[in-house]
């Protein structure tokens, strides 16, 4: 069954959600904390554009990203002008489709978790002089890790198994874009079950295993 997995496939796979994961958490924590500390009348309408993956097919968001990244695009012409190249087709333009595509998976723990800090904490920090990035580096941070590690495993996981978002903006370039759902589409299109097999087979255990240890997680008290 081993000889029988396409690891081109599974490498680029586990690349593009290791790096996708990265780039969100960069994103997702000042985004999160933002979200969770402000009354901002615009809280609403960026909170649900923040979420709004979660619903809308991922068809429908690859097409806009399509056009988004595509050469007559915002980002596409901004690629251009900076030499980058095109974004559509590439590696590049799949980490920036799974990123708005995994942004809710990422941003929901941290918002919870950020949600749940008593405020009692840091205000003692502020009464000791410790400035706003002290006091998140310092408090807020430390009391996040259960949010910090789902967000982290969620848009790990969510990225992994995407296919219509990477269909739509990346297409089936083997060592660029095919990735695992792409391959398992490629086989079975092909009517290679057993090939199609041994790829599902790998991500129905990878999928156990994510869900089991968030459940471990809530079981334990990790994840608020």
């Amino acid at each position: 069954m081993i000889e029988l997995i396409d690891w081109q496939a599974v490498t680029l796979s586990l690349k593009l959600a290791a790096t996708t994961m990265l780039c969100l958490l960069l994103i997702a924590t000042p985004l999160a904390w933002w979200l969770s500390q402000t009354r901002h009348p615009m809280k609403r309408v960026i909170l649900t554009l923040t979420t709004l993956p979660i619903v809308l097919p991922p068809t429908v968001l690859g097409f806009y990203l399509l056009l988004l990244l595509g050469p007559h695009g915002a980002l596409g012409q901004l690629a251009a002008s900076m030499g980058i190249g095109p974004l559509v087709f590439s590696f590049s333009g799949l980490v920036i489709g799974s990123i708005f595509y995994s942004l809710p998976f990422a941003v929901q723990p941290l918002l919870n978790a950020f949600q749940q800090i008593n405020q009692k904490w840091l205000e003692s920090a502020a009464m000791m002089g410790a400035s706003p990035i002290d006091r998140f580096f310092t408090v807020v941070l430390p009391l996040s890790k259960p949010g910090l590690m789902s967000a982290a495993i969620l848009s790990f996981a969510h990225t992994l198994g995407e296919f219509g978002v990477i269909l739509m903006i990346g297409g089936n370039i083997p060592g660029e874009t095919r990735v695992m759902s792409i391959a398992i589409y490629d086989h079975v299109d092909a009517l290679e079950f057993t090939e199609a097999h041994a790829l599902a087979g790998l991500m129905l255990v990878f999928a156990f295993i994510v869900l089991f240890s968030l459940n471990k997680f809530n079981r334990t008290g990790m994840v608020r």
